[in-house]
């Protein structure tokens, strides 16, 4: 076995320099079916596609041949939680914490260069279909055998199914009671598999998409603190194995063995220190006997375990002992394991930013069986998948003599199996005879073109302990040779911030990306060829290459011909404004004057604008910028210097110190008349459409951009600063419906409440001495979870109190009390998804403690006037809160209160009395 891990296959946080990279985690990596590539996702919001022969090649590394980093997507603006190739290795698959699936396709003209960086992306993929539908992070995908369908989970505990060819939504499968982070399907697509926090596994069926069996009994006492619980099936179908299971109530950590049929987990796999987070079964079946024939008894597996004690198993089912420990490969636990097609290497991907990869010999793996030999072992006994349907494909076909005619979509580009594939299609052979998909070269007329040094993507040296060779295939039958592909030459600005890898020869590069054979494809490599096609003559394709005679100029902006430049942050002291400005505003003052620096800078979430100011130090003007990458788009000049700025996706603002703002749009033009508050601005934050600025008098306003108003007259944050001694704000964000949140050091945070004209309360460090659902130390997502990101900030500040003795209701009512401020909370901040989660826990605890009459109240709110009608004359009643209707959520509520002990009749009634209300408004 060769191990190895490179060091450039990394995802970098975009706001560190090349000198200062910092390693983002990398939550998922998957390899392509051909073996040429592998996808990685991250915590930088990026899919990255990377070339497998750098890796397993030291000369091919150190020659950058083929280039190491093929193309870098970025379309999701959450982190990257999963990618998964289909298996024709036409599309790739997409989730991630923005609770989007996307699908990718081949773009023949998406290369060139990566939008706000540096990068370069050697061929193209472009998002063909996204595919919304979840409520919340998705966690994990599946493709079905044959790419027949697409399972996705995640944390709003809900399973959807997709057809693997049209991609609409099949099936909505919400039976898990818990967040949802593992997906698997069994080897010809009878059933799927589903991994869940409420602590069970669960098997579906695909005929009618219902429930075939529930397994808990290993994993009743499992923790729920792993990112993701992945399991995998076995290649011949008999067994599952699930990761983050326990034994001896939760002190013994394993990965359960399912068995096919009976759905029990008798066998354990015991060793690893810390939970299993991801199991992951070598594609090919092995044989334990190699010189006896395929049977059932001679059949069995191997799979590869990734745990949080940072180490790596590899099991051989014939055996009670692991096969391999790699112990400490990570500084982190390990999220994902994947194993190429060939069953003889495996690729891991850990938390720390770091992949690491095994190569074995075939000696090493003893009994390894090929493919055909799995396809006729499935067929033998019985598992036959359902079959395609007409004119649907990812890309495989029939060889046969009109298969070239055929309806279908083109495989893509980059696999490189010269020999041929069996799969688990249907059997159109004489006889019952194998079916075998072959993919057919052609030969490509395309224009030979002498390349040059590309030198923008640099290259890292890595950090190995062995180094793995391999070696040529053979040509295809065909005798097409390779074809090529041409990269032109841009200059070299800098080195390499490690050792630079050497200059390559100036000859082509082989279009299979010198993966060791020829490219096996019906369809020509356009992503990776910069020339013209004898079809298109004349015609030119926009390319990042082009040279600067053919390049369109740019748009002409203001200030747009300069690029941007670095300033030393510093504070100013020396200037005459400094000195004389705060007595103007002395006696005045509830909060301190922000210092006044030399630079300041305000990013644009989701994207690599960014809004900045340069201060003078001596008489010259406050300049303003707004820049993308290394290119200012803008500028301006201010009469005062800049003490604050924000930037949201909408508009900029900077504040300066005469206490005016101006804001303006992303093309630089000004929104409103610059704005005078008498004061300077202390604190300023934007979120979309809201601007918030407090000024160091005390005075808070909120600001509609779009509309050009203010959501509420100015108001004084006094009250909240005498509510207790030495009070200070910590810090002052807005909410996108304009409520101010307002962190105080006493430990309570505020909003401002339009209809009462008062600040409330939003959460305190009160409810942290008893409430049950106190969320102090949880990792919150501010935009989604914002109620949670509140408590966590507070919880991070709070001392923990001494012991008391508390009366004996102390918990109870500090917990519903504590969901009662929540609600509250959520409806002020306008956070739909908290609100509701809050709801269903406020009234899974009215129910547990039989509070009828706090219920009933409960439900008259959510219901509503009986008789009511929009425009009626009850407008004291909203049908809508938080973006959601009441009804709906009453229905929900009800579904909790019926299945208790004291409140069922009372929910059953109400079920009725809305059933008839529902009614009577389709009337």
């Amino acid at each position: 076995m060769k191990f190895t891990k490179p060091a450039w296959v990394m995802h970098k946080d975009s706001s560190k320099t090349d000198h200062d990279t910092k390693r983002l985690s990398i939550f998922s990596v998957h390899v392509h079916p051909d073996g040429s590539r592998i996808a990685t996702g991250g915590l930088d919001a990026k899919i990255r596609i990377w070339s497998t022969k750098p890796i397993l090649n030291h000369a091919s590394e150190m020659s950058n041949r083929p280039p190491k980093s093929l193309c870098t997507l970025s379309m999701h603006t959450g982190p990257v939680l999963t990618v998964r190739w289909a298996h024709s290795g036409r599309w790739l698959a997409s989730g991630s914490d923005d609770e989007i699936v996307m699908i990718w396709d081949l773009d023949p003209s998406g290369r060139g260069k990566v939008f706000g960086s540096n990068e370069i992306n050697v061929e193209g993929w472009k998002p063909m279909k996204r595919l919304p539908g979840h409520e919340s992070d998705v966690t994990d995908l599946a493709w079905a055998p044959g790419d027949r369908y697409l399972a996705s989970v995640g944390l709003d505990s809900v399973v959807l199914v997709w057809c693997g060819y049209t991609l609409e939504r099949l099936r909505k499968l919400d039976q898990h009671q818990g967040f949802v982070k593992g997906v698997c399907w069994d080897p010809v697509g009878e059933f799927m598999a589903t991994q869940s926090d409420d602590k069970s596994v669960k098997i579906w069926r695909t005929t009618d998409w219902q429930l075939e069996a529930e397994i808990r009994k290993p994993f009743e006492d499992s923790p729920g603190s792993t990112f993701f619980r992945r399991l995998s099936w076995s290649p011949d179908g008999a067994h599952i194995t699930a990761s983050n299971a326990t034994n001896n109530k939760g002190f013994v950590f394993i990965a359960a063995v399912i068995t096919r049929g009976t759905w029990t987990s008798e066998i354990s796999l015991v060793g690893h220190e810390n939970t299993v987070e991801v199991a992951a079964y070598n594609p090919h079946i092995f044989l334990r006997n190699p010189a006896s024939p395929i049977a059932t008894s001679n059949i069995c597996s191997v799979v590869a375990l990734g745990a949080d004690d940072r180490s790596i198993s590899i099991w051989q089912t014939k055996s009670a002992r692991p096969l391999i420990v790699a112990r400490e490969v990570f500084e982190r636990q390990i999220m994902d394991l994947s194993w190429s097609w060939d069953g003889l290497t495996l690729y891991a991907a850990s938390s720390d930013g770091t992949i690491a990869v095994f190569h074995f010999e075939p000696e090493e793996l003893e009994g390894i069986a090929p493919h055909s030999a799995q396809e006729q072992y499935l067929h033998k006994f019985g598992f036959v998948p359902p079959p395609t349907p007409k004119g649907f494909s990812h890309g495989t076909f029939n060889h046969s003599t009109n298969a070239a005619s055929a309806s279908r979509i083109t495989p893509p580009p980059s696999p490189n199996r010269a020999q041929s594939q069996s799969g688990f299609g249907t059997s159109n052979g004489i006889n019952g005879a194998e079916h075998i998909n072959k993919l057919v070269a052609k030969k490509s007329n395309k224009k030979r073109v002498q390349p040059v040094l590309m030198s923008s993507v640099p290259s890292a040296s890595t950090s190995r302990s062995a180094v793995v060779s391999t070696s040529a295939l053979p040509l295809s039958a065909s005798g097409l040779g390779p074809r090529a592909f041409q990269v032109p030459e841009i200059s070299r600005s800098r080195q390499a911030s490690h050792s630079a890898s050497p200059v390559p020869s100036p000859r082509t590069y082989d279009a299979d990306i010198e993966m060791g054979g020829p490219m096996d494809m019906d369809v020509p490599i356009d992503a990776l060829d910069t020339s013209m096609s004898s079809g298109n003559k004349g015609k030119r394709k926009a390319s990042v290459f082009d040279t600067s005679e053919d390049r369109p100029s740019k748009p002409r902006t203001l200030g747009g011909d300069r690029p941007r430049e670095t300033v030393v942050v510093r504070e100013i002291t020396s200037t005459s404004l400094v000195s004389t400005r705060p007595h103007l505003f002395e006696g005045a003052n509830l909060l301190p004057v922000p210092p006044l620096l030399t630079f300041l800078s305000a990013n644009v979430e989701g994207s690599d604008f960014v809004f900045e100011a340069r201060n003078s130090e001596g008489d010259g003007a406050t300049e303003v910028t707004f820049a993308d990458g290394k290119q200012t788009l803008w500028l301006d000049y201010l009469p005062s210097p800049a003490l604050a700025l924000t930037a949201s996706t909408t508009f900029c603002a900077a504040a300066s110190q005469d206490g005016s703002v101006n804001v303006y749009s992303h093309t630089g033009r000004r929104l409103m008349a610059t704005l005078s508050f008498g004061s300077p601005c202390a604190m300023m934050h934007g979120c979309k459409l809201a601007l918030m600025i407090l000024t160091t008098s005390g005075q808070l306003t909120s600001i509609n951009v779009k509309n050009v108003a203010s959501f509420f007259p100015p108001t004084s944050v006094a009250p909240l600063l005498s509510s207790s001694p030495n009070c200070t704000i910590l810090s002052a964000t807005v909410r996108h419906n304009g409520a101010p949140m307002i962190h105080c050091s006493s430990g309570i945070a505020y909003t401002y409440d339009v209809q009462l004209f008062s600040w409330t309360k939003l959460s305190e460090r009160w409810w942290a001495e008893g409430s049950d659902v106190w969320q102090g130390r949880q990792r919150a997502n501010k935009d989604k979870d914002v109620v949670a990101s509140i408590e966590g900030a507070i919880g991070s500040t709070s001392i923990p109190a001494p012991h008391k003795e508390r009366p004996a209701w102390w918990n109870t009512a500090l917990t519903l009390g504590h969901l009662e401020s929540k609600l509250h909370a959520a409806k002020a901040l306008d956070s739909g998804l908290e609100y509701k989660q809050a709801l269903l826990i406020y009234a899974r605890k009215l129910a547990d403690e039989g509070f009828r009459a706090k219920a009933e109240e409960l439900i008259k709110e959510l219901f509503g006037p009986i008789f009511w009608r929009p425009g009626g004359r009850d407008d004291s009643w909203t049908p809508v809160v938080a973006c959601m209707a009441k009804r709906d959520l009453l229905r929900e509520v009800l579904s909790v209160f019926v299945r208790s002990k004291t409140l069922t009749k009372l929910a059953l009634d109400w079920q009725d009395t809305l059933k008839k209300a529902s009614s009577d408004d389709q009337l």
